[in-house]
């Protein structure tokens, strides 16, 4: 088990979005670099990299050309080495995004297995035998190639599925087992994709879509034969790699089952990370956060509890502040509000994951055009805000593959030298869960989720309350009467023979 994953604070940087060394519009490898002493001023120790291989971006990067080639839009192979050498030489470790389900259409084995003629790539690949087969359930393409078939996606067209093989054969014309050895040799390409990175440094992978890659394998929270192939490749990590981490994009506890270090809570309908912050986007719920009080903190400890005892001895919940697929909290929510929000979310039992520019609150931009097929996505990746000058600091170009947010105060520049600002309140937030060890170690129980009222949580010695109403509350909760404030966000709670009195908009942490 990797050593450093539990105190780890986790920083995505969407390469297209950080920092333009180079005037092109796009940001890169150099810029990432030129900007380490920042990430590390906040308080984070490691960051995860969205994709980095070369690509036609036909889904922001998630469409792999080459595994063992960086993008030229980011650089050369030698600015993404001395990246991870500066890293490393400032105590940052560096997972990458991996792909392993699909690959792009571009891809030299796909075009090689959509040649006509029987070759070494022809399996590597899942393709039906004949142009007029469409199976139910799948997303097939036709009509691209001259193989006499049609091959399955994943995800958009342009992303064909390679083939680890079917858990339920329903056509063996056509189906391959989990076990035949086409599947196995894609699962060695894949180790050798992996082994290739982590011998030029990486410190492990945020794995997309973890539970996609053999098919008819039931639903998410059983998936066998891929929890096979990952537990396969968990101890070949362990063997020889023992350092190196992974990560799952699966947001169901069967990653941790299935050989994972630690899996996303993602912005899924009903898990704690939607009814915490998302609810109203589904039109049947409310977040806990809604500040008129119509969130329901029981739901969020039965949920929470749910997913934390099916994982605390195995494997790590990755909380995320949201990310590159997800709206960003603001302009949902104000400042105040993202005070309290990322003060709950990053002092329960998680790994920290703090996506770029939410530790300024960086808006969503809603309604902007589609590039690079982000679609609603788009608005999330929009350049980093370094000041409130051309393109807010991040790029001399005149035109950026995105248009910045140039605002006077939603920028680093103009925090930094405002004592009170949100990103001030994260560096201290994160430093106050560096001195203490409550929040890296597993002891968590839940004091008090009921309704609208104030969530109260206890990690060791140290008592998290939660108000996320604009008005004051109280909790019927008993607090020796010494117990000390010692970090809050908004004015702190106060404890009474009675209970806690909470201000409005409040989190406050106590120490027993």
């Amino acid at each position: 088990m990797s050593s450093w994953l539990k105190s780890a604070v986790f920083y995505e940087i969407y390469p297209n979005s950080f920092m333009d060394t180079n005037g092109d519009g796009y940001g890169d490898f150099k810029g990432i670099t030129s900007k380490l002493d920042y990430v590390k001023s906040l308080g984070c120790n490691a960051i995860w990299l969205n994709p980095h291989y070369d690509s036609p971006f036909m889904d922001g990067g998630y469409d792999v050309r080459d595994y063992f080639k960086v993008s030229p839009r980011f650089g050369t192979e030698e600015d993404f080495d001395e990246f991870i050498r500066s890293a490393h030489a400032k105590g940052i470790k560096v997972i990458l995004d991996l792909v392993p389900g699909h690959t792009s259409e571009q891809h030299p084995d796909f075009l090689k297995s959509a040649e006509n003629v029987p070759n070494e790539m022809y399996d590597r690949f899942i393709w039906t035998n004949g142009e007029w087969i469409f199976p139910e359930g799948f997303k097939a393409i036709s009509g691209r190639h001259n193989r006499k078939g049609n091959y399955i996606v994943n995800f958009y067209s342009t992303q064909p599925s390679l083939n680890y093989g079917f858990a339920r054969v329903d056509d063996p014309s056509w189906q391959m087992s989990a076990d035949s050895d086409a599947a196995k040799k894609t699962r060695e390409w894949l180790k050798g994709v992996m082994r290739f990175w982590l011998d030029r440094g990486a410190d492990g992978f945020r794995v997309d879509m973890a539970d996609s890659l053999v098919k008819n394998d039931g639903d998410q929270s059983e998936k066998k034969a891929t929890s096979a192939i990952w537990r396969e490749i968990r101890t070949m990590l362990d063997n020889e790699y023992p350092e190196a981490v992974l990560v799952s994009e699966w947001s169901n506890p069967q990653a941790i089952r299935a050989g994972f270090h630690a899996d996303f809570m993602l912005d899924h309908h009903g898990n704690p990370y939607n009814l915490l912050v998302r609810g109203e986007e589904e039109k049947d719920t409310y977040s806990y956060f809604d500040a008129d009080g119509r969130g329901d903190a029981g739901v969020i400890k039965d949920k929470f509890n749910e997913w934390y005892n099916a994982v605390k001895d195995n494997g790590h919940i990755a909380i995320i502040s949201c990310n590159h697929d997800t709206p960003r909290l603001a302009p949902f929510y104000n400042h105040d509000q993202l005070k309290i929000i990322y003060t709950t979310l990053f002092t329960l039992p998680g790994v920290p994951f703090l996506y770029y520019g939410d530790e300024i609150g960086m808006k969503y931009q809603k309604g902007i055009p589609s590039v690079e097929c982000g679609f609603a996505r788009t608005g999330s990746r929009t350049p980093m805000q370094w000041d409130d000058t051309k393109n807010a600091g991040f790029s001399s170009a005149d035109r950026p593959f995105l248009k910045a947010d140039v605002d006077k105060n939603i920028n680093v520049a103009a925090q930094q030298r405002d004592k009170k600002s949100l990103l001030n309140f994260v560096k201290e937030l994160f430093a106050f869960r560096k001195a203490h060890r409550e929040f890296v170690e597993k002891d968590f129980e839940f004091m008090h989720a009921v309704g609208s009222e104030p969530l109260v949580y206890k990690r060791g010695k140290l008592v998290v309350v939660v108000n996320p109403l604009k008005v004051k509350s109280s909790a019927p909760v008993e607090l020796p009467q010494k117990a000390e404030c010692v970090f809050s966000a908004g004015k702190p709670a106060k404890v009474k023979k009675t209970g806690i009195d909470c201000p409005p908009l409040s989190a406050t942490v106590f120490s027993i």
